[in-house]
C-alpha cells in the first residue's frame, strides 16, 4: 500500500475520534452552549462533525493530489457515459441489497429494522441541519476513499474480488458502530466494491452512496414521515370507499 494511503487512513482516524477534544473545546469557547445538557450535546457533536468531516476530506484530497493515476490492477476504465449509467443503477442496486438484507436480518435473525447509528445521526441533524452535509455527502465521499479505494483496492490487488469484498465490507460495517446490522453494511459495502471494480472509476460509487444516504436521510426525516403517512391513510380511505 502506498504510504499516502497510510497517512489517509491515519487522518480519517484521527477524525473520528477527534470529537474527544473538540466537543469538550465547543464548550468551552461557548459555541455549544452552556450546560452539557443533551440538546446541548447533540448542538456539539453536529457542529464538530461538520468542521472534522470537512478539514479530514481537506487533507484528504490534497494528499491523493499527491498519488500517481493508476487505475484498479491496472485495468481499463468504462467509458464515462456507461460509468455515469452504473453510477445510477449503483443507487438502485444498494436500495435492493440493503432491503434484502434487512429481510434477512429481520425474519431470520429476528433483528429490529431500526438502525441505532441511523437514529442517532438523524437526532443531531434535528439540531444541526447543516449535518446532513456530512451524512449525505462528506462521510460518503470520505468512506469510497477509505474503504473502497484504499483497502478494498488494496486486497483486490493481492487476492479476489470476494474476498476484498467480503474484508473491507466487514471493517466498513465495524467502523459505524452499530454491529447488530452488520449484514446490512457488509452487503452495502459488496455493491460499492463490485461498482468500483466494475467501471474502475471511484465517483461511480462515491454517487451510488451519496444518493443512498441522502435518500435515507429523506424519508426519514420527521416532515416526509408525516406526508407518507397521510399519504397512506388516504388511500386507504380511497381503496376502502370503492369496496364498500
Amino acid at each position: 500500500m502506498r504510504k499516502q494511503y497510510w497517512f489517509i487512513i491515519l487522518t480519517y482516524i484521527i477524525m473520528q475520534f477527534s470529537a474527544v477534544i473538540g466537543i469538550p473545546l465547543l464548550f468551552k469557547f461557548g459555541y455549544a452552549g452552556g450546560q452539557p445538557t443533551k440538546e446541548n450535546l447533540l448542538h456539539a457533536q453536529g457542529l464538530w462533525s461538520v468542521i472534522s468531516f470537512i478539514a479530514c476530506l481537506i487533507v484528504v484530497l490534497l494528499i491523493l493530489r499527491t498519488v500517481p493515476k493508476t487505475t484498479l490492477r491496472n485495468e481499463k476504465k468504462d467509458s464515462v457515459g456507461l460509468s455515469i449509467l452504473w453510477a445510477i443503477a449503483g443507487f438502485f442496486i444498494a436500495l435492493f441489497s440493503q432491503g434484502i438484507a434487512g429481510s434477512i436480518e429481520y425474519y431470520v435473525f429476528g433483528i429490529g429494522r431500526e438502525s441505532e447509528n441511523t437514529k442517532a445521526i438523524l437526532d443531531v441533524i434535528q439540531a444541526v441541519p447543516l449535518m446532513i452535509i456530512v451524512s449525505s455527502i462528506i462521510g460518503p465521499i470520505l468512506e469510497e476513499i477509505i474503504f473502497r479505494k484504499i483497502i478494498f483496492g488494496a486486497l483486490y490487488e493481492k487476492t479476489n474480488f470476494f474476498i476484498a469484498g467480503l474484508i473491507s465490507s466487514i471493517i466498513f460495517g465495524i467502523v459505524h458502530a452499530d454491529l447488530t446490522h452488520l449484514l446490512l453494511y457488509t452487503a452495502m459495502g459488496f455493491t460499492f466494491a463490485f461498482l468500483y471494480a466494475r467501471t474502475k472509476r471511484i465517483w461511480v460509487p462515491i454517487f451510488a452512496h451519496v444518493m443512498m444516504n441522502t435518500f435515507v436521510v429523506i424519508m426519514q426525516l420527521e416532515p416526509v414521515q408525516k406526508y407518507l403517512e397521510q399519504q397512506s391513510t388516504q388511500m386507504q380511505l380511497i381503496i376502502g370507499g370503492l369496496l364498500s
